[in-house]
């Protein structure tokens, strides 16, 4: 577990990400992170939108069940 602090700047709240924080998820100064709230009202940072990682599950889910077909195709 890593302790941050959270801090006021203008009119908004900050918290500022380590450079171990950064490695741990891959990200580096001025990427792109996503915040999701679980059912139990935590939250998670991610580096990788979770919506586009779903849908490339559910593509390769796909792709997987009709391999043939695709190969026919291609």
């Amino acid at each position: 577990m890593i302790e941050t602090k959270i801090r006021k700047v203008g009119n908004s709240a900050v918290m500022t990400l380590t450079t171990e924080m950064l490695t741990m998820l891959d990200a580096k100064e001025g990427d792109t992170l996503f915040v999701v709230r679980g059912d139990d009202g935590t939250l998670k940072i991610m580096a990788n939108d979770p919506s586009v990682a779903a849908a490339l599950e559910a593509a390769e889910i796909v792709m997987d069940e009709n391999r043939d077909l695709l190969a026919a195709l291609a």
